[in-house]
């Protein structure tokens, strides 16, 4: 009974020492390990979430930045076409104004045309005219 008692009490010591030696050679060092995988991982996480907040700041930056850019093309754009519209009204009050003295010339130049017209045709009607007038007569007007 002894015996079995002694062997008992040997292998206890035996587990009990192994659980020591496993515990220093491979327990720990396979805990330290992990700890700094973990560690890892955490300081991983916060530097995705800072540059996650850095993109996302950034993306709000440029969307700002095009807001600006777009409302300043947009006054610019305003700009020129008000620009255009001032050019045009200058241009048509510029030709409006010519419009009374191109009518009284082109007026002018018809009622010459017409005197000269009539001229012809008061110099063509009197010698048809007398033409006429020889032939029904038989002889000559002079």
């Amino acid at each position: 009974m002894v015996d079995i008692n002694l062997t008992l009490f040997v292998q206890m010591a035996n587990f009990l020492l192994l659980i020591v030696i496993l515990n220093y050679l491979l327990y720990k060092p396979i805990l330290a390990i992990l700890d700094k995988r973990k560690r890892r991982l955490d300081e991983s996480e916060g530097e995705i979430k800072r540059l996650n907040e850095t993109v996302e700041q950034k993306a709000a930056e440029y969307e700002e930045k095009l807001r600006l850019a777009k409302q300043d093309a947009l006054g610019k754009k305003n700009e020129i076409l008000k620009e255009a519209a001032d050019s045009a009204k200058a241009i048509i009050d510029e030709r409006r104004s010519k419009i009374p003295a191109m009518l009284a010339e082109f007026q002018g130049k018809v009622g010459q045309e017409v005197d000269a017209a009539r001229r012809i045709l008061k110099d063509q009607s009197q010698r048809i005219s007398a033409e006429i007038a020889e032939k029904v007569l038989g002889r000559s007007l002079q």
